[in-house]
């Protein structure tokens, strides 16, 4: 699951313009943008994560809502956060996925992307696209993305892998560490999390 989560992760390179088509249309075009640029880049093809985080900060980043997903991941105790506490989870939950799934971005091996019919009534700003990624030697995994329509653009706030939610599979852990050591507890424990992650990457970069 983190591999794919992470491999498309990186399936938002797109510039201004892209980010104002319709969803599906950007989730395809970006999508098969990106399987290009890695089927090219032999540094990322032989692990460089380095490179892949780059990557990510600079091309995947903006066409994501992380305030958003932050507060789905946290649940209901996100309302019990001041304003200064939701703007530190959401930098340290925004790094934590990056770097969780960075790494295993390096483990594309020639899948392929088929699109789900996509409907759409106007006006709505909430939407679901359907993909299906087919891997040689294993069965297809749903892969779900759900978009809102933001004045900026369309922004993902959430990618569902096999039925598994990306953000809410965060939740039952979150709550825990809320419920033991409250808001500032669990920020605590998500940059300790984030500086063992940077920590053995450099270790992988180094071998």
């Amino acid at each position: 699951m983190k591999k794919l989560l992470s491999f498309f992760l990186a399936a938002f390179v797109a510039s201004s313009v892209i980010a104002q088509e319709a969803p599906d249309a950007l989730i395809q075009h970006v999508t098969e943008d990106v399987l290009d640029i890695i089927r090219k880049d032999k540094e990322i093809q032989n692990g460089n994560t380095n490179k892949v985080i780059e990557l990510v900060d600079k091309k995947v980043l903006p066409h994501f809502n992380f305030s958003h997903m932050t507060a789905l991941a946290v649940g209901k105790d996100w309302r019990k956060a001041t304003p200064q506490q939701q703007q530190q989870l959401t930098a340290e939950f925004k790094t934590l996925l990056v770097r969780t799934y960075s790494n295993a971005l390096t483990s594309y091996k020639n899948q392929k992307v088929v699109y789900k019919p996509f409907k759409m009534n106007p006006g709505d700003s909430d939407v679901l696209v359907r993909t299906e990624v087919i891997q040689p030697g294993s069965k297809p995994v749903q892969l779900d993305y759900s978009l809102e329509k933001l004045d900026a653009g369309w922004k993902v706030y959430d990618v569902v892998v096999a039925g598994i939610s990306l953000v809410t599979n965060y939740r039952d852990q979150f709550g825990q560490e809320i419920r033991n050591a409250g808001i500032d507890g669990l920020i605590a424990s998500v940059a300790a999390k984030n500086k063992s992650l940077e920590a053995n990457l450099a270790k992988a970069d180094k071998k």
